[in-house]
């Protein structure tokens, strides 16, 4: 901060009561902003792969690879593949539908490659032509494509030369196209990718440490969400706050008509004026929230601070998601998963909008939720045994999986806090307990649930079977006939519904192979109808569609695909959740390299472009958009144990499915999805998201700074001219201020430090790291408590290397070293309701814990929003050192200036109510202006001690 004189604050002290009453004669209402408009994208033409409609033969088929075919090359699909002899001559080739060019072709190699091959063409498949001859320096797992630019073909070949390895060689996609690929436009970097959205001209947003984040009503809920994530990251205290917002600031607005008439929808502009998030709903607003984090540097998920610039390139967007429904299936019941793996879990989810956590609390397996013993209780049912028991049981065997199931289980206190958790953070929860089938962990506890028709049989001289250690399915059931099993299950249900604030109950209803259709039929029909009774939705997996449904039902697909799916749907006038195996379970490998993990879904590895190539409302016949609620991606828990590799599964393939449930069909594509899904790997790095590193997909990372600083540089041994302008404006600084580096290395680990020039005895200098831009930019904050004087800034790389330096000099008059911003969320206070006169109109909603009110001026140059000599960085218009001259000595010019107002203004309906005593405080502003003058007149300017 500037100093200021005595005579400067009493004129700004009448300018600003000036300030605070003339608005209220002569300012009309702030008019409405006007709607975002996101100008239409261009749509693009992607040319078809050719060899879809060819045919393909080959020298050889392994034989131990069971249903392998040349076929599987050319099916589109990533998840089958053609493999050879272990010979190194092997071929494939593809005969095209008709002859004609061939502009490139694109090969997926999975597991087995070719260290060397030739692509040959020929018209007749007798006669060929070497085109292009590749020889690879990367082993499996990568996509090669390559220009042939061949006029006329009939025939194209990958004839083998050398193996990677002693096995063959393994295909699972050879595409051929006719035309190049067209250049895509470039997508924002995120993901799910919005309906409407595009760059702008206006600016760059930047986030300083005097922003605040501006809400009120039910915006309030989603700006705490951003401010709490932020704070951890940025280091800066960002209350949250009412009022009008400045260019710093971010704000959010929630009301009627302020964005797409769709559920969920929200527009964000960002820019030099500001970042503006504006939604229908508090729904909407918390979508903003998660858009805005990604369109932040990676490093805004960091849970410490981190010293880089925070900004947001120009951008408008209108987005909403194409279904309602997003979830994430979890089972809990074959290995369980504590409370904090569960919220995690939820965060992993929640910032790619998914919307709903399906939890599969029981199975054959285990018992995952407490229940009480109820007041009425016919048959004796003790149902704190669940938990006591079958909460003590999971999966003990699986032939690819050593470590047993975990066991454990949630009491009501868990449950509701994991139910909050998740709606705190947009999504609701789904509980299953799955019956009448997958129930053996209920029979084990329960001995009044075993009579004559209930599986499996409890052993001879016991009341209940034997805990289920084995992945095996179809082997249990409930009793139509025992009136126990209704008792219980109302029971059961009446409880879960009192605990679930959401719509819906998940009854399972699958694999129930040892129930007849009569007995299962009977069941479902009752078990249906005691979830209306408890004013649910009720949801099934797609077997139980095969019962009368009552209305607004929802079936989850599963397995299957074909017309009498879509029957039981249309049937039953019921929604769909969309979950078919190969497009969406978990515990499928993605990789052939995973040791754990089912492959029956896609008869082979399940890929990211398995779960994302596919279009919901083309998969049953008949059933579109009007009938699908949603998609869900679902992990069970056969192979899987533990958070950390549950993750690992999960994504990136939740990534995909995220875009397929919120993005239009229209704008999705695969190449530009991996591109988009690449820029994350750094941010679930800094999240500690385990995420698997698919094969052909450039993951980012996020280095940490390292762990030994340099020694400072010698002020002495430095140059007479800076190799970099670092764009440190040539002004006296109290301390406190916030500046930009330019001209530096960019996306780098930089260590900065200040040493004083001047002192007689130089104190020891003052150093950090910091992480550059792309645009070569990084913070600096002068630092407080620093005697006035001559000092230098110094940036060098992590070998020590001198990158940059500038003359910076300090007050005499230092200000007091102060605390710095809280970094943790601050108190939560109520809105101030002060009389409509009162001129402190910045009613914060969250008081920053560790910044005193009194020292917010002196800590930070960006607290006035209009003086550029030290304000926003990309602003800054003051005289720079300039390394062409050598002007890096000159003693800075001091500059004074007088304190602004709270860049908070008083709302029109304050002004309004204020009524007469507008024209006393119009007289006594007067009054006090024309003191201020006398005062500055009977005053002279202090000189520069420097």
């Amino acid at each position: 901060m500037k100093r200021t004189t005595t005579a400067g604050l009493a004129c700004a002290a009448a300018l600003g009561l000036f300030a605070a009453v003339l608005p209220t004669a002569f300012t009309a209402p702030p008019a409405q902003a006007a709607p975002i408009v996101v100008p239409p994208s261009v749509p693009v033409e992607y040319p078809s792969n050719l060899a879809l409609t060819g045919t393909a033969t080959a020298s050889s088929v392994e034989s131990a690879l069971l249903g392998n075919t040349a076929a599987m090359a050319i099916d589109g699909n990533t998840g089958t593949r053609w493999s050879s002899n272990y010979v190194d001559a092997s071929w494939l080739q593809v005969e095209l539908a008709e002859a004609g060019p061939i502009d490139h072709v694109k090969i997926v190699w999975p597991n087995a490659a070719a260290k060397k091959f030739i692509l040959q063409t020929s018209l007749d498949g007798v006669a060929w032509t070497d085109i292009e001859t590749i020889t690879s320096a990367v082993g499996p797992g990568r996509t090669d494509e390559i220009k042939l630019g061949v006029a006329n073909a009939k025939f194209l070949r990958m004839q083998g030369v050398s193996r990677w390895s002693t096995y063959g060689y393994s295909i699972s996609e050879f595409e051929i196209y006719d035309k190049a690929q067209p250049v895509l436009p470039k997508n924002l970097a995120l993901v799910p990718l919005p309906a409407e959205s595009a760059t702008t001209a206006d600016g760059t947003f930047r986030l300083l440490p005097s922003s605040r984040i501006v809400a009120s009503g039910d915006a309030v809920d989603a700006a705490t969400y951003f401010a709490q994530k932020a704070r951890k990251s940025t280091g800066f205290a960002l209350p949250v706050v009412s009022g009008s917002a400045t260019a710093s600031d971010v704000q959010f607005t929630v009301g009627a008509d302020l964005s797409d008439a769709k559920p969920e929808s929200y527009t964000l502009q960002a820019d030099s004026n500001g970042v503006k998030i504006a939604a229908n709903t508090s729904a909407g607003a918390l979508n903003g929230v998660q858009t805005l984090r990604q369109l932040f540097p990676q490093w805004i998920e960091s849970g410490t601070a981190v010293n880089t610039p925070w900004t947001v390139e120009a951008v408008v967007i209108s987005d909403y998601p194409r279904y309602e429904h997003r979830g994430v299936g979890i089972d809990v019941a074959r290995s369980f998963y504590t409370v904090d793996e569960m919220k995690e879990h939820i965060d992993n989810a929640a910032q790619f909008k998914m919307n709903a956590l399906h939890l599969h609390l029981t199975d054959d397996q285990g018992w995952r939720i407490a229940m009480d013993q109820p007041a009425v209780n016919p048959s004796g049912i003790k149902y704190t045994d669940l938990t006591d028991i079958s909460g003590k049981t999971a999966m003990t065997t699986n032939p690819s999986q050593s470590e047993p199931g975990h066991t454990g289980f949630y009491t009501k206190a868990d449950y509701k806090e994991i139910v909050k958790y998740a709606g705190d953070n947009g999504m609701m929860v789904i509980p299953e307990i799955d019956m009448p089938g997958h129930t053996t962990a209920a029979l084990h506890a329960i001995p009044q649930l075993n009579s004559a028709k209930s599986a499996p049989k409890p052993a001879p001289g016991n009341s209940t079977p034997n805990s289920q250690g084995t992945g095996d399915v179809g082997v249990s059931s409930f009793d139509s006939d025992n009136d126990a099993t209704y008792e219980f299950t109302k029971e059961v249900l009446k409880q879960l519904a009192a605990l679930t604030p959401g719509p819906y109950i998940h009854i399972g209803g699958d694999e129930s192979h040892v129930t007849s259709p009569a007995d299962y039929n009977k069941m479902i029909d009752a078990f249906t109808k005691q979830v209306v009774d408890v004013n649910k939705r009720v949801i099934g997996w797609n077997e139980y569609g095969s019962a009368n449904l009552p209305p607004n039902s929802v079936i989850q697909l599963w397995v299957g695909g074909g017309q009498g799916e879509s029957d039981k749907i249309i049937k039953n006038n019921a929604k769909v959740i969309l979950s078919p195996a190969p497009k969406t379970y978990i515990p499928q490998k993605q990789d052939n390299s995973e040791q754990f993990g089912g492959t029956w879904a896609c008869g082979g590895p399940c890929t990211l472009q398995t779960h994302y190539d596919w279009d919901p409302a083309k998969y049953l016949p008949g059933i579109g958009d009007d009938r699908i609620l949603g998609v869900e991606t679902v992990q069970w828990g056969e192979w899987i144990r533990g958070m950390n590799q549950t993750e690992s599964y999960q994504y990136p393939r939740t990534l995909a499915t995220a875009e397929v449930g919120w993005s239009p069909q229209a704008n999705r594509n695969y190449t530009d999805f991996t591109k988009r899904a690449a820029t994350l790997g750094g941010r679930m790095a800094l999240e500690g998201l385990n995420h698997f590193k698919t094969p052909g997909i450039n993951w980012s990372t996020a280095p940490a700074a390292p762990e030994t600083a340099p020694a400072v540089v010698d002020p002495a041994a430095l140059p007479e001219v800076s190799p970099v302008d670092l764009g440190v404006p040539s002004t006296e600084f109290d301390g406190g201020e916030y500046l930009t580096l330019k001209n530096l290395p960019v996306n780098a680990w930089l260590r900065t430090a200040i040493q004083n020039t001047s002192a007689t005895e130089p104190t020891a200098p003052k150093g950090q790291w910091v992480r550059s831009n792309e645009a070569g930019e990084a913070p600096l904050k002068v630092p407080t408590g620093l005697e006035g004087g001559s000092y230098v800034v110094t940036v060098q790389n992590a070998d020590g290397e001198a990158v940059g330096f500038a003359a910076l000099a300090l007050a005499e008059e230092a200000v007091p070293e102060t605390s710095a911003p809280a970094t943790s969320a601050p108190a939560t206070t109520a809105p101030a309701t002060t009389d409509p006169t009162d001129e402190a109109t910045q009613e914060a909603t969250t008081a920053p814990a560790t910044t005193a009110p009194t020292n917010e001026a002196t800590e930070e140059a960006t607290t006035d929003p209009t003086d550029e000599a030290t304000t926003a960085p990309a602003t800054t218009d003051a005289t720079l050192t300039s390394p062409a001259t050598g002007d890096t000595g000159t003693v800075p010019t001091r500059v004074t200036t007088s304190p602004t107002a709270s860049p908070t203004g008083t709302s029109a309906d304050e002004l309004a109510s204020t009524g007469a005593s507008s024209t006393l405080l119009m007289g006594g502003a007067v009054l006090a202006l024309l003191a201020g003058l006398v005062i500055m007149a009977g005053s002279r300017r202090r000189s520069s001690q420097h």
